[in-house]
């Protein structure tokens, strides 16, 4: 049920349980493992608008690469509160290790099946992100009245106000190294293991530090050559220590690259403002307009951006936009040492055509260490 009173019966899924959050949608037709552990949906119960999800099962969640990242997920949990689904037809698919609802279910998360989730998205892409509640109890017990729901909506905290990105990050310094290229720091806030991945394809070693950690100048006698700030949820607003280090971070210079949540973090180190979206982005088909006159589509999960107006003493300019709505996709500074993109360059799920971004930010740091 939303906080509006909007009330949507059916059959549960995963764990019995109630869970509040925000309520929002994603239109990929494939990629539910990833979506579910994208830790950016922390703290939100995920819509999926398209209508058979679970087809293909779930890869085995404990699989691991070279670099002990998880394999074929985002991280080593499901991230959001709940999900809802239209239907969800039996597995089959060489790679799968249990179902979707075995899976939620050894998560700890509950999920509603059977619902008409195109009416929901068209109450959500009318009315804008609300807060909802996902109530599933066991067996045949009786359906909970509205009221129920309503005060216990009333009296669960609102999503600005909790602080999800401390959930997500990890607790000390990660060295993740890839055949001794240069080092890059990446403060967590949720970082996909995709982002990470992409990095160290490109024989990039990385320092995962903690969300508020301060940015070193070396670490383990290795000079930091690079800074990626990463995707995280919540508000941006309220990571004033993350803001702090990257701003403390400015004066050296650093190549720096920002993805999703990281370009708000760019923007409000450098003095610039965030503001809530009414919908947000949340899909693998967004419109991307570059300013050179390039198209592209790519993959995102936003509630939040940047604010046109407040870039002007900033030093950063507008890099891509959106053409549907006018927000801004991607800033960079002058000389292009400071790049950032609102969607997710790496994909997964998605597609990868924005994926030059980590060539451009790789062949900076190696120029600036060389």
């Amino acid at each position: 049920m939303l906080e509006d009173g909007t009330r949507f019966d059916g059959a549960g899924t995963g764990r019995p349980g109630s869970r509040t959050g925000e309520v929002v949608f994603t239109t990929g037709m494939v990629g539910y493992p990833e979506s579910l552990t994208d830790p950016s949906y922390r703290g939100q119960i995920l819509v999926f608008t398209y209508p058979l999800l679970g087809n293909y099962g779930v890869p085995d969640p404990a699989a691991r690469d070279p670099y002990g990242l998880p394999r074929f997920l985002e991280s080593d949990e499901i991230q959001v509160r709940g999900a809802a689904f239209r239907g969800m037809p039996a597995p089959s698919h060489w790679n799968s290790s249990r179902t979707l609802p075995r899976w939620m279910d050894d998560g700890g998360i509950p999920g509603i099946v059977g619902i008409d989730t195109r009416r929901l998205t068209e109450h959500l892409r009318t009315n804008g992100v609300v807060r909802g509640i996902l109530e599933v109890r066991e067996g045949d017990s009786s359906r909970p009245a509205s009221e129920e729901l309503s005060e216990k909506l009333r009296r669960a905290p609102r999503y600005e106000e909790e602080r999800f990105v401390e959930e997500v990050s990890v607790s000390e310094p990660v060295l993740i190294r890839s055949d001794g290229g240069p080092l890059i720091a990446v403060p967590d806030c949720g970082v996909k293991a995709s982002i990470l991945r992409a990095l160290l394809k490109r024989k990039l070693s990385i320092l995962r530090l903690p969300h508020d950690h301060e940015i070193p100048e070396r670490w383990d006698g290795r000079p930091i050559g690079g800074l990626l700030v990463g995707n995280g949820p919540g508000d941006p607003a309220q990571l004033g220590a993350a803001v702090a280090a990257l701003r403390a971070a400015r004066s050296r210079n650093l190549p720096t690259l920002g993805i999703c949540l990281g370009n708000q973090l760019l923007a409000l180190s450098r003095g610039a403002t965030t503001f809530k979206m009414k919908y947000g982005h949340r899909g693998q088909n967004k419109t991307v307009c570059f300013t050179d006159g390039r198209a592209l589509i790519a993959s995102e999960n936003h509630g939040y951006a940047v604010e046109p107006a407040s870039l002007a003493a900033t030093g950063l300019r507008p890099w891509a936009v959106n053409p549907d709505d006018g927000t801004i996709e991607g800033l960079r500074d002058a000389r292009g040492r400071t790049i950032a993109l609102q969607g997710h360059p790496e994909g997964h799920p998605g597609p990868q055509e924005t994926g030059f971004v980590f060539d451009l930010f790789a062949g900076k740091v190696r120029r600036s260490v060389a």
